[in-house]
């Protein structure tokens, strides 16, 4: 099965994904198809199979983000107990998605607390990465430079160099 590939889930037990198996529903969308808008209820968590999915946040797209790893995974306001979705989700090119409701997989996560725990360390992680590289996008957009971080929280800039 691929999801077991993917970083989110890899390693997970066999029970777990038996279980997560029977509520995930696999679609194909076209180019152009929106997933989601900023303010809709937040009801599903996507994982990419294969295409490219941007997401944007703000009127004017003023932050966007690419989905197109295969095992990558967005719709994360639906996990956080979040009401609606921060963002807008549009396929640029023909994709195919995993896609589970919310309500089924907290009840699957709940079932397996060891797994539901790696689960969430593993999509803090992700988040963590993505808001970093969103970070970074950012101040390459402004023109500043990026800081350099050392792994211990101590960030050095090129000027003090």
């Amino acid at each position: 099965m691929f999801i077991q590939e993917a970083e989110l889930f890899k390693g997970l037990s066999q029970d777990f994904m038996n279980e997560l198996a029977k509520i995930m529903v696999e679609e194909s969308y076209g180019k152009g198809t929106v997933l989601f808008a900023d303010g809709d209820p937040a009801g599903f968590f996507y994982v990419l199979a294969e295409g490219r999915v941007r997401l944007a946040i703000g009127e004017q797209a003023e932050i966007e983000y690419s989905i197109s790893n295969p095992g990558e995974a967005f719709g994360w306001s639906s996990l956080v107990d979040r009401a609606a979705y921060t963002a807008r989700a549009e396929c640029v090119a023909p994709s195919r998605l995993i896609r589970i409701e919310k309500e089924q997989l907290g009840k699957v996560l709940g079932k397996h607390p060891g797994d539901g725990m790696e689960f969430f360390k593993r999509l803090a992680a992700a988040i963590g990465q993505r808001l970093i590289v969103m970070y970074n996008a950012f101040l390459e957009s402004q023109g500043a430079e990026r800081p350099m971080s050392f792994g211990s929280g101590q960030v050095s800039h090129a000027s003090e160099e």
